[in-house]
């Protein structure tokens, strides 16, 4: 006789309670997705070149209009808190000392992904675009293009464009935001 074990998720408020009694240490690379801990991939030293690159880049472009976000978590709802590499979030005085940004803090969220480009593509986009998050960018390391999405709905984002490496992505949710894809690629 099979025994069907059913799982509970975690949520997000218990998911910070395993954080403050230190059973996960605070270098631990897990992110909660969908009530589950999931492991991140590791950074490897393109990844991170890239992370490092793009950051000087929004740091420059936005010149204080807006919070860049380092791979720190995003609440997206009660069971989801993911760690994107990049976030543009709105200004805010206290740099939300008061709580993690949630969704409707964000702006922009950037995935670096060279291992991991499938799983941000069919796991981590879909989930942003059901928190209502504007705007997603997916860095694909490994074909050296900008995946941009747009205009999110219920469990998809409406419009993807493909940015190469000539091209110019230009923001929709910030006006005057455009990166170069080769200024992203072409450290």
């Amino acid at each position: 006789m099979a025994v069907h074990v059913t799982l509970r998720p975690i949520s997000v408020s218990e998911y910070a309670r395993m954080r403050e009694a230190g059973i996960l240490a605070e270098d631990d690379r897990v992110e909660l997705i969908a009530g589950e801990i999931r492991r991140m991939s590791p950074i490897g030293p393109l990844h991170a070149a890239i992370v490092k690159k793009l950051n000087e880049l929004l740091l420059l472009l936005l010149a204080q209009s807006a919070i860049v976000s380092v791979q720190d978590p995003i609440q997206l709802d009660d069971l989801s808190e993911p760690q994107p590499d990049l976030a543009v979030l709105k200004r805010r005085d206290d740099f939300y000392r008061q709580g993690i940004p949630t969704a409707e803090d964000t702006l922009i969220v950037i995935e670096v992904a060279d291992a991991s480009a499938d799983y941000d593509r069919k796991e981590k986009i879909p989930r942003y675009a059901s928190a209502g998050i504007p705007e997603a960018w997916l860095i694909d390391v490994t074909n050296q293009v900008i995946e941009q999405y747009t205009l999110p709905g219920k469990s998809r984002y409406q419009n993807v464009r493909i940015h190469e490496w000539d091209d110019t992505l230009t923001a929709q949710v910030i006006p005057g935001l455009q990166i170069k894809v080769e200024q992203v690629f072409g450290l």
